[in-house]
């Protein structure tokens, strides 16, 4: 009899390890699949945007990044359980379906579906944070505040200051693929009319390769 409990035991053991290892498995493939491997140009903004989380969610899902040390090979784990593959390879569309009658339009970008009040087309350029394009004034918008990825200098008379927007048809790899939301928060002296200019971070020749494309902006309702 005792002989028989012992190989029960081991059996008991045998079972547990094997449960334990399968877990293991499987939590190294959630893992796998929830990380994204860093190219150059890759903030923490950017990321937000593309997988449908907050920056704040990022940040603490890695706590030992740096924020401005994010370099390209580096690994990032992105929170909860959207797939980093099925978002990457996102692109925003405009839904087919009706809006009850009580909403208006919308658009969808980065798993997130926005609504919209109207359509903008404006020939965009872009601007860095170098000193001979920011003025006496630095780098920082029309009310003072660090520039930062997401801020847009506009005219104030076509886009009021504070106008939220989803930014799409553009192409620069300093920017997230395919849309972006961005914020009026600052103006320019040559910025009239249907004209903005996005800040995008990084060297002043970086930026510029931006040039002049036709975008299309979504004024998102607050």
């Amino acid at each position: 009899m005792k002989h028989l409990k012992h190989i029960g035991k081991t059996m008991k053991f045998a079972v547990l390890a094997a449960a334990i290892a399968g877990l293991a498995q499987t939590a190294g493939v959630a893992d796998a699949a929830s990380l994204h491997t860093a190219k150059d140009g890759d903030t923490f903004f950017l990321l937000a945007q593309r997988y449908g989380v907050s920056v704040d969610e990022l940040t603490k899902a890695n706590p030992n990044i740096a924020s401005n040390n994010i370099y390209a090979g580096l690994q990032i784990k992105v929170p909860g359980e959207k797939s980093v593959n099925a978002a990457s390879d996102s692109k925003p569309q405009l839904l087919t379906e009706k809006a009850p009658a009580n909403e208006g339009p919308t658009i969808e970008a980065w798993g997130k579906t926005f609504n919209y009040s109207k359509i903008v087309d404006v020939k965009a350029t872009a601007y860095s944070a170098a000193a001979d394009e920011n003025g006496k004034w630095g780098a920082v918008d029309y009310y003072g505040n660090p520039l930062k990825l997401g801020t847009i200098a506009v005219d104030p008379n076509v886009i009021p200051m504070g106008t939220k927007v989803l930014v799409t048809g553009y192409s620069h790899p300093g920017l997230p693929d395919h849309s972006f939301v961005a914020v009026a928060r600052d103006q320019g002296s040559a910025i009239t009319g249907k004209r903005i200019d996005i800040f995008i971070p990084g060297n002043k020749s970086f930026v510029n390769d931006f040039g002049f494309q036709n975008v299309k902006l979504y004024v998102i309702d607050k």
